[in-house]
């Protein structure tokens, strides 16, 4: 007889989620995900003038800001033909490349490490020995016995205080933590460290776009001058500093994170057969060389692979209606012509029509709609995004870059080329995408003082962004490869304003309900067969879900009208960000 358990609300994730998993056997044979918020900006930025719409949409996440604003700007851009000077290609490929690089360290670290190390067991860690480790897989400077010494005194200090802080709610000294008690004070160290650095990535954001969170941006470029000689531009002082943050972050992944992630994942390989899913992955393709609308320049190819099969990639049009259409036969909106016919973003809709059990609640009724978030579909196959998806669609193309970081992972932790099709795959991708855009930032970066050295100074083109200019109807698309998976923006223009406008985020592909032929997009498909050790404290769980780092917009947890949490299962590790 099966076993229903529910956690709720998942946290070390950016928004609300709920799993609720049935377990037989020792199993997961049956999981169901829903997200209980409800977003509606497609609904705010309606009528609204499309070059102002980037600002408001960016606040979908306190998080993944940059990627929604450069997705709607590029979706007004492809909409009224404008195409922006390389300078701003590079300004707004650099925010992203920052971006990505400083939420994949924080994801790893302080949303998902903790699935996988074992803060308690620190204190029973040797720094001499822990300090032989560190040197023997890395030439970071801050490895000294004395070093990891006071770092064990930190931790034990909160641990004999009764306060763990950050470190709270965890499933300490559960039987599937499986590291050593030196590489576990290893992580901890460096997870202390990553908090600091993270801070300082984030700054070429403030320069290029005026401000962290929520950069400025413009449709027709960017909004940031450049001009060496004014205080007041984009001067050569900045330019510097931007080039000092990249390189640093360079150094820090590649001195501390893909040295951790390796020797955590060599404890872990059994995780290379758990978490795999449906095998079909989406990469809308991001970084233009040669301008957005060359998918064929992009450091991140465009493609999709079917059913594991690593021999050929497919092709994607996201303005073909007939290939990317979203349903909602399970979740909680209405659409104007029925519930179970999907629609192309262009012909979408966003009309909420909660009709759920109203909180608190034992389990949802998985026979009704059961979450706002809806399910996308190419050509009616479920598709997961993210990392993985876009290492798997470079490999399985050729591109030697990414051959060289998955072969050398794949060669490091001596297994095959499937057991990227997991829990651990999509992790490790997480970090080798990661080296890939420390590199591709250096090259960024050094292309934009070429062009301002050779008198290229432009970095808007306002052309075509006078509404009396434009067509009496406009559609467009942006898309975007951000951290967590493809994004895209689809916008209607009619008379000068927004006529329609539809997000599919990325969680919108991994974490939608089931669809009309009743198959699970990724989140759930990913967690049937997964082991589990004590249902009570599901840790198996949280390690696949995390390692698809959910984003489901802000959130707070439930409470019932005595003000006592109901949440069912304590999540471990760290407060949600």
């Amino acid at each position: 007889m099966a076993q229903r358990i529910v956690i709720d609300p998942i946290t070390r994730i950016e928004g609300h989620l709920r799993v609720e998993a049935e377990i037989k056997d020792g199993v997961v044979s049956n999981a169901w995900c829903s997200s209980t918020m409800v977003r509606g900006l497609e609904k705010i930025v309606e009528g609204r003038d499309p070059r102002d719409v980037w600002a408001f949409v960016q606040r979908a996440c306190g998080v993944c800001t940059t990627v929604h604003a450069i997705a709607s700007i590029r979706s007004v851009e492809d909409a009224l033909g404008i195409v922006i000077p390389p300078n701003a290609e590079l300004a707004r490929n650099l925010i992203t490349a920052a971006h990505s690089l400083q939420d994949h360290v924080v994801h790893f670290y302080h949303l998902h490490a903790l699935d996988w190390v074992d803060v308690t067991a620190v204190l029973k860690a040797d720094p001499k020995a822990t300090s032989v480790l560190a040197q023997s897989i890395s030439k970071w400077p801050k490895s000294s016995p004395g070093y990891f010494s006071d770092v064990k005194n930190k931790i034990k200090k909160f641990v004999d205080s009764g306060q763990l802080g950050i470190f709270a709610n965890g499933y300490w000294g559960h039987s599937a933590y499986k590291l050593p008690p030196e590489v576990n004070l290893l992580a901890v160290a460096h997870y202390l460290e990553a908090l600091e650095w993270q801070k300082e990535i984030v700054k070429v954001h403030t320069i290029l776009g005026g401000k962290n969170p929520h950069p400025h941006f413009l449709v027709g470029g960017m909004a940031s001058a450049i001009n060496i000689e004014d205080p007041g531009g984009l001067n050569s002082e900045r330019l510097a500093f931007i080039g000092k943050l990249f390189e640093d972050a360079k150094t820090f992944v590649d001195q501390v994170y893909i040295p951790d992630l390796l020797a955590i994942a060599s404890f872990y390989k059994d995780w290379g057969t758990i978490g795999v899913g449906s095998k079909n992955y989406m990469s809308y393709g991001d970084l233009p060389t040669n301008g957005y609308n060359d998918p064929s320049s992009y450091k991140m190819p465009q493609g999709i692979i079917l059913d594991g099969d690593l021999t050929k990639v497919h092709e994607v049009d996201f303005r073909k209606q007939s290939e990317i259409q979203e349903f909602i036969n399970n979740s909680w909106y209405e659409y104007s012509n029925g519930n179970e016919a999907g629609k192309h973003p262009w012909e979408g809709e966003t009309n909420i029509k909660y009709s759920g059990p109203k909180p608190p609640y034992e389990n949802l009724d998985f026979d009704q709609k059961y979450s706002f978030v809806k399910t996308p579909r190419w050509n009616g196959r479920p598709m997961e995004v993210g990392p993985l998806a876009r290492v798997l669609v470079g490999y399985v193309k050729g591109v030697d870059e990414f051959q060289q970081v998955v072969n050398n992972a794949l060669q490091t932790l001596d297994i095959p080329a499937s057991a990227l099709f997991s829990t651990l795959g999509r992790t490790a991708a997480r970090g080798l995408e990661t080296q890939l855009m420390a590199n591709w930032s250096m090259e960024f970066y050094n292309q934009l003082l070429t062009n301002i050295k050779n008198g290229d100074t432009r970095m808007a083109n306002m052309e075509k962004t006078d509404p009396k200019t434009w067509p009496k109807e406009a559609k467009g698309v942006g898309y975007q490869a951000a951290p967590r998976g493809g994004l895209a923006h689809w916008i209607v223009i009619k008379d000068g304003k927004t006529a329609n406008y539809q997000m599919v985020v990325p969680t919108t592909w991994n974490a939608g309900p089931r669809d009309p032929k009743g198959q699970m997009s990724a989140y759930e498909s990913s967690l049937i067969g997964t082991p589990i050790a004590d249902p009570k404290n599901p840790i198996e769980i949280i390690r696949t879900i995390h390692s698809f780092d959910p984003c489901l917009a802000c959130a707070v947890h439930i409470y019932d009208e005595h003000g006592k949490n109901i949440s069912q299962v304590q999540v471990g590790g760290a407060c949600s960000i």
